[in-house]
């Protein structure tokens, strides 16, 4: 039943990839991060730099490959460093849009670095959450299959590409002036007179207590 299943969503798969135009794959900037990946891919469904070697033994790599294998959609994971200096601009979904489209192949294309798990779906109809977080004490294993553990299935998930393009700055929103009106010019004098007023009376006060002190003490008269 999981096989027929399997070459069910196989063949779904193939025949979106078929309806969509040439457009809709988007471009794709040459970065060595990407054409390692998508080298490593013919073979085995996860790539991990060799800057993360340590991080990832072959027992690691291992675990990983079982749990996609229990997918019922192609899943492709990249193991790359990431960051503001990189091409996508700290934006890690734009790199695994990125990615797909070199693959060129409908799934889930999921990128791990140090603690993070950032995925897209591409050409695929199911929803995949957009960021995974783990801990230094969770092995990379596990934290790839807590993140396929969040991806959705469903009729109201429908195929699409995969973003390969930045999104548009925000726009930010600057409070406008304060209009000018002859009402707030003069409530705002008033005010200032008012406490104004108040506090040379209170100055007025305190000078007066303090002379009368003074006099006191003296024996003669303010």
């Amino acid at each position: 039943m999981t096989q027929l299943l399997r070459r069910a969503v196989a063949l779904a798969l193939a025949a979106v990839v078929l309806a969509l135009p040439a457009t809709a794959w988007g471009t794709t900037p040459t970065d060595p991060r990407i054409t390692a990946a998508v080298a490593a891919w013919k073979d085995q469904p996860v790539y991990v730099d060799p800057q993360y070697d340590s991080q990832y033994s072959y027992d690691q790599v291992a675990a990983m490959r079982s749990r996609i294998a229990s997918m019922d959609l192609p899943v492709y994971v990249a193991v790359v460093p990431t960051g503001a200096w990189f091409q996508e601009k700290g934006d890690t979904e734009l790199l695994a849009g990125w990615l797909a489209t070199a693959n060129g192949k409908p799934g889930i294309y999921v990128v791990m670095d140090d603690y993070l798990t950032t995925g897209v779906e591409h050409l695929v109809p199911v929803y995949a959450p957009s960021r995974g977080y783990g801990s230094s004490k969770e092995s990379k294993s596990q934290q790839l299959s807590d993140y396929l553990d969040e991806v959705e299935t469903g009729d109201r998930y429908k195929a699409k590409p995969a973003r390969t393009e930045p999104l548009p700055p925000r726009e930010e929103r600057d409070s406008p002036p304060e209009r000018f009106t002859v009402g707030k010019a003069i409530g705002n004098g008033v005010g200032g007179v008012v406490i104004g007023l108040m506090g040379g009376a209170l100055l007025a006060a305190i000078v007066l207590g303090v002379a009368a002190l003074v006099a006191v003490r003296r024996g003669g008269r303010v």
